[in-house]
């Protein structure tokens, strides 16, 4: 296991809020690590960064389809990104080099989720990554 991945499950999957986590590299626009099990897909990637390169506000008005289901995104700006389907969800973090997502599902709290996955990113940020 790489570094990165250690961090994604030592940051985000041990608070038992985050289901799921991936880092996409940013100019690649290519999966870079993610935790076992996890698979985005080229598809899920580009509408990902697209949700970035584009006008935020475009992704909350027209929401987010990733891993086969539409997303409602409830906050969109340059940095974040947070949607919800029913009892799921999601949280990408965008930093210099990478997107960060993380996951959530029913019975988890969303809020966890959020500062968790926050806080790799400003760390990432922070690093230069």
């Amino acid at each position: 296991m790489s570094n990165l991945q250690n961090l994604l499950l030592d940051s985000l999957l041990a608070t038992k809020h985050v289901d799921s986590a991936a880092l996409i590299k940013l100019h690649e626009r290519s999966l870079c690590v993610a935790s076992p099990g996890f698979s985005v897909m080229p598809s899920d990637v580009q509408t990902l960064v697209n949700g970035f390169a584009k006008n935020p506000l475009q992704a909350r008005r027209e929401g987010l389809y990733f891993k086969e289901k539409i997303y409602k995104c409830v906050r969109a700006d340059d940095y974040s990104l947070y949607a919800k389907n029913e009892n799921t969800g999601m949280v990408v973090v965008k930093t210099n080099l990478y997107l960060l997502v993380a996951t959530y599902t029913e019975g988890m709290y969303p809020s966890v989720c959020v500062e968790a996955t926050e806080k790799l990113g400003d760390y990432l940020r922070k690093k230069g990554d």
